[in-house]
């Protein structure tokens, strides 16, 4: 068994590298902040190093400060004994971060995706888990380790965001058990959600609502499409990730099985983001393998190079095959 194996690398090395995926969000962050706290009540030395710095409105996380911004000091030189890689479907996820492992040491792959392409020593993969914060959770629970407060509160806040709030299909009874312990210590459930989701800066709000007009359909409305072109971002200070907001709110119109947002990536010519969102009945992982990406079956992206409304022509007559 793949936990078996996490748990027997980790009780064989003393120094790790923690990592996650680039663009954070709450369960990547809440993963590594978990796993670094697990490593620290074993007696381990562990530091994390990411991509991105903190996303806004996480500030409130604890063990923050122990986190380390890669691109802040390119050249360097961190002693580690093994490399552990949360909530990442292939090593290029990590940004340029897994480039510090030069020496190819040990390396743990913990992921739910289903496109992982398994790329570690260790590959624990479940895609029937809620979250990355959820399998750290089981790390706790094999290894007998205790919860406090802290890392309660960072597993809880990963399994709560990647579940959008406990309503996604990737929900189950399991989830709900684990989250049920975390809550034992005294966690204040109506002040994380706030942090989570009550958050929108006011010049967010208004991007929306310039975005929000150019909502289009097609597939008899089974299809909810926005496109987002770098004119529309260039010179705005962008506090959130606004695909999870737009993309919400297209899978609560009636009748929609597939929502999509195409985006043109700042600073990169020809570059084309694409987030796809299912309302359960159609896998779009398939979809965006199509296109070189992967992720969940009801949540996945791919990046494409290209001219965005060829892009958009392209991938919304792929789901219509689907469909």
């Amino acid at each position: 068994m793949s936990l078996k194996r996490v748990v027997a690398s980790l009780k064989k090395h003393d120094n790790f590298l923690i990592t996650a995926h680039t663009n954070l969000e709450g369960d990547a962050l809440g993963a590594e902040l978990g796993f670094f706290m697990l490593l620290k009540k074993l007696g381990k030395n562990a530091i994390i190093v990411n991509e991105d710095s903190v996303p806004y409105g996480y500030e409130f996380m604890p063990g923050l400060e122990n986190i380390k911004r890669f691109n802040n000091k390119p050249n360097w030189k961190v002693d580690f004994d093994c490399f552990v890689a949360l909530d990442c479907s292939d090593l290029r996820r990590t940004g340029e971060v897994y480039k510090l492992n030069t020496q190819h040491k040990h390396t743990i792959n913990i992921d739910h995706h289903i496109s992982n392409e398994r790329f570690g020593d260790v590959n624990w993969v479940d895609a029937h888990t809620s979250s990355a914060s959820e399998m750290v959770y089981h790390i706790y629970k094999e290894m007998n380790v205790r919860f406090d407060r802290d890392s309660a509160l960072c597993l809880y806040v990963g399994m709560l965001t990647d579940t959008g709030s406990f309503r996604y299909s990737n929900t189950t009874s399991v989830t709900h058990k684990a989250a049920a312990e975390l809550l034992k210590f005294g966690l204040n459930v109506p002040e994380l959600y706030n942090h989570a989701y009550g958050n929108i800066p006011f010049q967010d709000a208004k991007l929306l609502i310039k975005i929000l007009p150019g909502i289009r359909r097609q597939a008899q409305g089974k299809i909810i499409w926005f496109q987002v072109k770098q004119n529309i971002l260039r010179n705005k200070k962008i506090y959130l990730d606004l695909t999870d907001q737009l993309l919400s709110f297209a899978r609560l119109i009636r009748g929609v099985e597939v929502a999509v947002l195409f985006k043109e990536n700042l600073g990169v010519k020809d570059e084309v983001r694409i987030n796809f969102r299912s309302n359960g009945k159609v896998d779009v992982n398939a979809i965006a393998k199509a296109f070189g990406g992967g992720g969940h079956r009801t949540a996945s992206g791919a990046t494409v190079h290209g001219k965005i409304d060829v892009i958009r022509k392209r991938v919304l007559a792929k789901i219509k095959e689907v469909l």
